[in-house]
């Protein structure tokens, strides 16, 4: 594997959502990672989330199979896990046992509601975590109920990056003492975090718990999404009095008084209105031809089958295609060891998996390659 990554070794518990994102972004940057998965578990080139990977069936319900999962983590440099707390040490493998084995190991465990407080043992989705860190609440219309963003806040942006940032924080603090540690990053704590901004605008008195009302949450008439005369929509954010000023020339509407007083909030939703009557009357294209590439903060909203095809991430290669799936490419970019596009999962053989992992020669009953559908 290329990437900056090259070289660290990756044991990841299979599981949904955040922990696979996190193994697969450390993956994309040349990781090895070794995916332990139930048995009968079939690989899909369409588990974008599992790309990278070699994936390992384990039936850690044998005592043989346990053995060999703690023969591969004594030469992990990270494990990722994201059971309930307590799972991971009923099944023989928690940090207490692993890293007494392997000191150097980083240990990721990836929860909702974390390791320890009252909800800990509670089950939960990502919709649950980000409703208790408040980042739910201010997402939505005004005068509406909160909108649930995919799970791109609790999971990806609250769980995952924050795990994975946490792993490579402890390797570095790996390089001056030796010794790994355990990380509990909760999806609830990364929310709150990825919430920091506005927690500091409402100390100030410059954001109300009134959602839908705000500067960055649709309330101002310069940052919001707009029907276009197609039903297509187009995303203004035009904060700064210069950006503004070139959207109201493009638009027509530099010479209206009633958009002069762009901060005033009274007027956001009289302004909304008239901009919205604006930009009905042409296409998005048309819009695009007009404004796209500006400093006007335009941008079209684009679905999932166009983004691929957009001139801008066809340029970069923001988009690959791997066994025929359209997907995300790894990021960010690095200029001396930069990340392969991702292929499809290797199926080793067992023999040579073994050896490079040091495990004995012989397979136990425990230890197979997951297969491909």
């Amino acid at each position: 594997m290329a990437g900056p990554l090259a070289g660290l070794r990756v044991v990841e518990m299979a599981g949904i959502g955040p922990g696979p994102f996190c193994a697969m972004v450390l993956a994309d940057l040349g990781a090895e990672v070794l995916r332990i998965e139930r048995p009968g578990r079939p690989a899909s080139a369409t588990d974008v989330l599992c790309r990278g990977r070699t994936p390992l069936a384990l039936d850690l319900r044998q005592p043989q199979a346990v053995q060999d999962a703690l023969a591969l983590i004594d030469r992990a440099d990270v494990l990722i896990e994201g059971f309930r707390p307590g799972v991971m040490e009923r099944l023989g493998l928690g940090p207490e046992v692993c890293r007494a084995r392997n000191p150097r190991l980083v240990y990721g465990r990836m929860t909702g509601w974390g390791q320890s407080g009252p909800l800990a043992q509670a089950a939960g989705h990502d919709i649950n975590y980000i409703a208790i860190s408040g980042a739910l609440h201010g997402i939505g219309r005004s005068g509406e109920a909160p909108v649930p963003p995919l799970n791109y806040v609790g999971d990806f942006g609250g769980g995952a990056m924050l795990l994975a940032v946490g792993v490579l924080a402890a390797l570095q603090e790996r390089t001056r003492s030796g010794q790994g540690q355990v990380i509990d990053a909760a999806m609830s704590d990364g929310a709150a975090l990825l919430s920091a901004m506005v927690y500091g605008f409402k100390a100030a008195g410059q954001w109300s718990n009134q959602r839908g009302e705000n500067l960055l949450d649709g309330g101002a008439h310069f940052y919001d999404t707009y029907a276009c005369a197609d039903g297509r929509h187009v995303a203004i954010g035009a904060i700064e009095p210069q950006f503004y000023a070139l959207l109201r020339e493009r638009c027509g509407i530099a010479d209206d008084p009633t958009f002069d007083a762009q901060m005033d909030p009274a007027g956001w939703p009289l302004l909304k209105l008239r901009l919205a009557d604006v930009l009905r009357t042409r296409t998005r294209d048309e819009w695009c031809a007009l404004l796209e590439g500006t400093d006007a903060c335009f941008a079209p909203v684009l679905d999932w089958d166009e983004a691929p095809r957009h001139p801008h991430n066809v340029a970069r290669g923001t988009f690959a295609t791997v066994d025929g799936v359209v997907q995300p490419a790894p990021a960010p970019r690095f200029s001396r060891t930069p990340a392969d596009v991702p292929g499809k999962a290797p199926v080793p053989d067992l023999a040579a998996l073994r050896a490079r992992w040091g495990l004995a020669p012989s397979v136990s009953p425990g230890l197979a390659t997951a297969t491909a559908d």
